[in-house]
């Protein structure tokens, strides 16, 4: 009997979701935990294993029907070698995730970057359903990119690449978390904005904010900065156009580069405010980028939430695992 299952598996963060997909992608089953914290890689890999375990037993499927799984995983990845190289979420350093899956469940694993498996569920099954090229853009406590190129995930040789939070663009700017100085993360992150906002709180000039959260940056979420903002805290919108409009401005050396045809905006913030992130973005791309590609793009959001992550997994490897069959 033809194994015809697929697992997706997203690792973002430090939530843990495995769906059971036919070969049609229709969800059969599914699973969702969460990790404790810094848990170590080993109760960490057990907790994936469980979780797969509860789909498969949710979805009435065996895991010797299994024909792969797929895993959006944070942090640098050695894409070749099935290794998570750092995830600093969750503490784990050197993990050979696809070894230990393989031989827990008898079945090809394929990693990927958990952004490029969101990008590519979207280019799937969502917004930006059968672009030649889309580049996603998703500003959260970071600012996460990935790209599909004709069909296939962009990457270097060995790891993800499009790093679009780490583009500099201000000259001797901010610190960013990665070491240097300037980068996109650095000024236009949901925590350099919920950072704004403390500021613009503790100067009176977010009332709403200040009485929901007052200044604590960790409680000034995406859900919190809406709210402050459809509570008439004018301040603070300021502080997120402003946000938008820079990663536009960023976006637009992408586009200049790659031509794509659509820019996905997803995460967070982008799930929050929609309209208010499509509009900026959408103008600091027509004020920074070259005249002649000002029309040949379209700027969307995210569609299928949670579900692109996992899904993207799942279809990535199905992608991979069945070109590498053909190949053969």
């Amino acid at each position: 009997m033809a194994k015809t299952y697929w697992i997706g598996f997203d690792l973002g963060g430090t939530k843990m979701m495995a769906k059971v997909y036919d070969e049609a992608f229709k969800p059969v089953g599914k699973a969702r935990t969460r990790s404790k914290g810094h848990e170590g890689k080993t109760k960490g890999l057990e907790r994936m294993a469980a979780t797969i375990d509860a789909a498969l037993d949710k979805a009435g499927v065996k895991a010797g029907d299994l024909a792969g799984i797929g895993v959006g995983c944070p942090g640098p990845l050695d894409l070749e070698a099935g290794v998570i190289l750092n995830t600093p979420n969750l503490g784990w350093k050197n993990v050979a995730l696809r070894a230990t899956l393989e031989k827990r469940f008898g079945c090809p694993v394929v990693i990927c970057n958990d952004v490029d498996s969101g990008v590519y569920g979207e280019y799937r099954f969502g917004a930006a359903k059968g672009a030649r090229c889309v580049v996603g853009v998703f500003p959260g406590t970071g600012i996460g990119g990935g790209a599909v190129y004709e069909g296939k995930i962009l990457r270097g040789r060995k790891g993800s690449c499009m790093e679009i939070g780490h583009i500099p663009v201000v000259r001797d700017g901010p610190l960013c978390g990665c070491g240097r100085r300037g980068c996109l993360e650095a000024v236009a992150s949901r925590l350099a904005i919920s950072s704004a906002a403390a500021r613009a709180a503790y100067r009176g000039e977010a009332p709403h904010l200040m009485q929901q959260t007052g200044t604590s940056i960790a409680e000034i979420r995406s859900g919190a900065l809406a709210e402050s903002v459809a509570n008439g805290d004018r301040a603070v919108e300021a502080i997120l156009r402003d946000a938008a409009r820079t990663i536009g401005w960023a976006m637009a050396g992408v586009v200049n580069l790659l031509a794509p045809d659509v820019i996905l905006l997803g995460g967070g913030l982008v799930e929050e405010m929609p309209r208010l992130f499509k509009e900026e973005v959408r103008a600091g791309l027509k004020a920074q980028v070259m005249p002649a590609f000002e029309s040949t793009f379209k700027v969307v959001a995210a569609g299928l939430g949670d579900d692109a992550g996992v899904k993207g997994a799942a279809a990535w490897a199905a992608e991979v695992v069945t070109g590498a069959a053909t190949a053969a």
